[in-house]
């Protein structure tokens, strides 16, 4: 269970995070500390195992009938890349305590960076391609969060939805890719995918597959075109920039490319498709990391270029580039984060991170610039330090690939070098020269604890570029041997290989670019460019922006031409569909319109006759007679029941009598609040011929429609029914079910899944009911006592309905029906215990011991029923949806699927053998669900009598318990 806590225990810290006060800002910081320091420790066990090679993996059933299972998986490159996100984690999280402001939310803040932190672990060790997109997504969810997390600023809130818009629809992309690539190979385990190349690379959807899972990269890594949203997400805190957009999740698409390198590459056309982003992207981000103001904005662009470095060097595909493009993933990573707290030290100190104002930082900051001029040397590629050595050896498979005839990867390499180097100069510049004088703040060194993870990454920085062969090569060693497999190269991190083509081309890149940054401060002033020459027109957030101003322009033209404010047109164009469609799509041949009228029965027919004739007089009479309509309503219920029980149904037609009994009452407490219907003499005597024609044209529709279906359903019952998965209930409802009752057990054991998601679904309706009658208030001349009640001659006038029930003239009908209440509990008490071999069940018991507390409302009112009956219907649906869900957890604990379903026997004395299956606990679920469900939409409409005739000040009488 270690790989499950890896990734488990930060979502429960980012749950205990957000459950925390604002005040709490130590302990926030102390939880996520020691939830990145947990993930260390199990990382760091985990060690000699994967150095010799194992691949361990834990497996959970999720969906194994379509070949779905939770897979944590951990090999060599899974293992680097989850020390890279929780080492860097646990600096940011150090970092973070003494960037945040006091007045920031910060529990919201280590909620979302622990849940972000969980997210990447989850697509590292992810074994499952299905599985991994979740986490893909997830991790598009949690650093939208982040990134406008100063959602007060309109900048955050437009990175925020540029990055997410972005990479969510490229992980909408990569999510086809995998079920394509699933498609290929027939699995979606990793292993098997991995070992499936040959098979991939052959078939005739490998290349859609490859383009849709190097959208799905390249949009998540930012690379060129889609290279825009990086720049707008520094709107985030720097905190969040140093975690997500250095080492974590634009390294999440590389990752990707690296992983399924084994199964992609290899062809001409994943050597175009990547090595041709990865190009177009570092020359163009460094070209205008040069030309920045911003210093965020300046590593941004950087970002993007050596990014794009690593994604060539994975085009290239060739086991030495492989090796140089892991090996840059951790040097940039380490680099680019203490960066990014440089910056971010910058920013908190002075008050400003704009390069045109910021200069002589070296005498306020002696440290934090010390510090900041050697990353920014290692960025910049220069020797000693780590990035030099993975920089040469990208120069040399540019050499490599290139051979002796094409050298223009070659000079593209040496510009992106030349360029990092002047970027790269103009960042260090800003600790030089005179200091400025007009800074928002006097900028001083931080506290010491905020800059030693800076210290630790320059550090690391340091030795690795100085000894590579002990410092980092044993780590570089696993992640290799996990991609490569046997096809792993000899190799040699060393810093001096001899005077050779790379070393001149190193050396070339730092000349070079000390050169361009002279040339272009002196002659071109970069302070007052507003601009990045040549490029400028090609804005790709404003392309975006245009894009998604026509979709928003196209939306509300197509909303103009085919929507409607008023519900009518609206189920017209339904209804046309719902008959011209099948027309068209059933073709010519006349065969589904033949109706068979075999086995045709008069008194049924009569039977519907009633119930349609209900229907259409109910219809009619909504306009005229509300509560008559209601009734005839009522009486198409009832039509509808007698037909389950006609047909052998007898759940069915119990559970619909009851339903239609607890939905008529209540829309009739909700008729009265509704306001009074016009009355036939204030309307237009004769309507207008356009008013005929439109009711005349909506009839024939409605008309045809309903017949439409009715025959279609007709049909559909009396057709021979081929095999069907009747016959597996049927006979498998007592061996593996336990009970008799078909429809109970089809509901409690075999489709509990399916009524676990209803009663959900019933729980959250009744609390959204609820929620909308505690606002709702009447109109004016519907809140008052009905006229009914305001005749004097009428023997309950001036008393309360449960005045009436004790002493009036319902005394009797009042102690019937109280004595009734218990008497309906022991029925719904015996339909309950019944319902898994006879007629009944939880739903049926649960609308029965509903419809027994309706009649107390109805006769002594909301007051008296409050008053000595304490409901709580809350609890009810809480208690109900606990119940349901705990017996599917139970069967879990037992390794058994979720809601797999166990009959114990048990003989008790007197009683005898009885049958105790664990879905009895299931259906009480249901019961208390169906129960709370009805008191609470009945508790807001009896409410409304209660604050309809309060007077202004009083307080309502009762209350819901």
């Amino acid at each position: 269970m270690l790989l499950t806590s890896l990734v488990l225990v930060p979502f429960v810290g980012s749950l205990l995070a957000a459950l925390m006060p604002q005040s709490a800002r130590n302990h926030e910081s102390w939880l996520a500390i020691a939830v990145a320091a947990y993930g260390l420790i199990v990382a760091g066990l985990l060690f000699p195992e994967v150095e010799g090679g194992a691949v361990m993996r834990e497996e959970f059933a999720w969906l194994p009938a379509q070949g779905l299972y939770f897979v944590l998986r951990v090999d060599g490159l899974a293992w680097v890349f989850t020390m890279l996100v929780l080492v860097i984690g646990l600096l940011v999280v150090l970092y973070a305590r003494y960037y945040m402001s006091p007045e920031d939310p910060v529990p919201r803040f280590f909620s979302f960076l622990l849940a972000f932190m969980g997210s990447m672990l989850g697509v590292v060790l992810s074994g499952n391609l299905v599985q991994l997109v979740v986490f893909w997504e997830l991790t598009s969810l949690t650093s939208f969060l982040l990134i406008g997390y100063w959602h007060h600023r309109a900048d955050a809130r437009r990175g925020a939805r540029m990055a997410f818009t972005v990479t969510a629809t490229g992980g909408l992309c990569l999510m086809a890719g995998v079920l394509v690539l699933g498609h290929i190979v027939g699995s979606y385990d990793l292993d098997v995918v991995l070992a499936a190349g040959e098979q991939i690379r052959e078939h005739e959807l490998y290349l859609a597959a490859l383009v849709l899972i190097a959208l799905g990269a390249l949009t998540k890594s930012a690379q060129f075109p889609f290279h825009f949203w990086l720049p707008h997400a520094m709107a985030a805190p720097t905190p969040v920039s140093s975690y997500l957009h250095s080492a974590t999740m634009v390294k999440a698409g590389v990752f990707l490319l690296v992983r399924l390198w084994p199964a992609l590459a290899g062809t001409p056309e994943w050597t175009w498709i990547i090595g041709g982003a990865g190009v177009c992207t570092l020359l163009l981000g460094a070209f205008i990391a040069i030309f920045q103001h911003d210093l965020k904005g300046l590593l941004a662009y950087s970002t993007i270029s050596h990014l794009g470095l690593i994604t060539v060097l994975i085009g290239i595909g060739t086991p030495l580039a492989m090796v140089a493009a892991i090996f840059h993933i951790l040097n940039h990573a380490t680099f680019k984060a203490s960066l990014f707290m440089a910056a971010g030290i910058i920013d908190h100190e002075s008050g400003t991170r704009d390069l045109r104002v910021l200069r002589g930082l070296r005498h306020k900051l002696p440290i934090t610039a010390t510090l900041a001029i050697v990353a920014s040397a290692a960025m910049a590629g220069v020797p000693l330090l780590n990035g030099f050595l993975s920089k040469e050896m990208f120069f040399a498979e540019t050499l490599h690939v290139g051979g002796e005839r094409n050298w223009w990867m070659s000079y593209a390499a040496v510009a992106m070098g030349m360029f990092s180097v002047a970027y790269s100069l103009r960042f260090i510049s800003i600790f030089f020269g005179a200091p400025a004088e007009d800074l928002p703040r006097d900028p001083h060194e931080p506290p010491r604890w905020m800059r030693f993870p800076v210290e630790l990454l320059v550090l690391a920085c340091l030795i690795v570029g100085i000894a590579p062969g002990i410092s980092i090569e044993p780590i570089l060693n696993v992640a290799v041997h996990a991609v490569l497999g046997s096809a792993s190269p000899d190799y040699d991190l060393a810093v001096w290989h001899g005077l050779n083509l790379p070393l001149l081309m190193s050396v070339l890149a730092l000349a070079g670019g000390v050169l361009l940054y002279v040339v272009l401060r002196r002659h071109f002033d970069l302070r007052e460019r507003d601009n990045v020459p040549l490029i400028h027109r090609f804005n790709g957030a404003q392309a975006y922006e245009t894009v998604m101003l026509n979709l928003t322009r196209a939306a509300s033209w197509l909303l103009q031409r085919l929507g409607t404010a008023r519900l009518q047109p609206q189920l017209l164009l339904m209804m046309i569909a719902l008959l011209v469609l099948p027309l068209l799509l059933a073709g010519a041949p006349p065969a589904w319109t033949q109706i068979p009228l075999q086995d045709f029965d008069p008194l049924f027919a009569a039977l519907w006759a009633i119930g349609g004739g209900c229907a259409i007089a109910g219809a009619w009479m909504a306009k005229y007679h509300r509560l008559a309509a209601l009734a005839l309503v009522g009486g198409t219920g009832i039509i509808t029941a007698a037909s389950f029980l006609w047909l052998s149904a007898p759940d069915l037609a119990l559970t619909q009598l009851m339903v239609e009994t607890v939905t008529t009452v209540l829309i009739l407490l909700g008729l009265r609040w509704l306001p009074p219907r016009i009355e036939p003499g204030d309307l237009k005597p004769v309507p207008p011929r356009t008013v005929w024609l439109r009711r005349t044209r909506d009839l024939a529709v409605a008309v045809a429609g309903g017949l439409a279906l009715a025959a279609l359903t007709y049909a559909v019952l009396v057709h021979p029914a081929s095999d069907t998965i009747a016959d597996f209930f049927l006979l498998n409802a007592l061996e593996g079910g336990g009970g008799s009752n078909v429809v109970n057990v089809l509901l409690v054991d075999f489709r509990s899944f399916d009524t676990l998601g209803e009663i959900t679904v019933l729980a959250i309706v009744a609390l959204t009911v609820y929620a909308l009658l505690r606002r709702f208030r009447p109109a004016p001349e519907s809140a008052g006592v009905p006229p009914q009640q305001r005749n004097t001659a009428d023997p309950a006038h001036g008393q309360s309905p449960a005045e009436q029930a004790n002493s009036g003239y319902l005394m009797v009908a009042g102690i019937y029906l109280r004595l009734l209440l218990p008497f309906m509990g022991v029925i719904a008490v015996y339909f309950f215990m019944r319902g898994h071999n006879l007629p009944g069940g939880g739903f049926v018991a649960g609308l029965i011991f509903a419809v027994a507390i309706l009649v107390q409302y109805m006769l002594a009112g909301t007051a008296w029923v409050e008053s000595h009956l304490h409901l709580r219907p809350h609890r009810w649906l809480g208690l109900g949806l606990l119940l349901a869900c705990a017996t599917g957890l139970g069967a879990w604990l037992f390794g058994h699927p979720f809601l797999t379903t166990h009959t114990a026997h048990v003989s008790w004395p007197l009683v005898g053998e009885l049958h105790l299956p664990s879905a009895f606990v299931f259906d009480l679920g249901v019961f208390a669900v169906v129960v709370g469900t009805t008191m609470l939409m009945l508790v807001a409409l009896a409410h409304q009598s209660l604050r309809a005739h309060r007077q202004p000040g009083e307080d309502a009488a009762g209350g819901m318990n």
